[in-house]
């Protein structure tokens, strides 16, 4: 009986090897670049969306 790979770890490992591509053979900064991107692409999606109301508060 062998056992399996739980779910998650497969996921993980599926979205390592697809980032490990778009990364493979560019330079140190180009790797910064993208990071920098991601970063900000997933910050705006986490931006709560606020009324104007709610936002002149903060």
């Amino acid at each position: 009986m062998t056992t399996r790979e739980p779910e998650c770890v497969a996921l993980k490992r599926r979205g390592a090897e697809y980032v490990g591509q778009l990364l493979a053979g560019k330079l140190k900064q180009e790797e910064l670049e993208f990071w920098s991107k991601r970063t900000e692409s997933l910050r705006s999606r986490q931006k709560p969306k606020t009324s104007k109301s709610e936002q002149a508060i903060v």
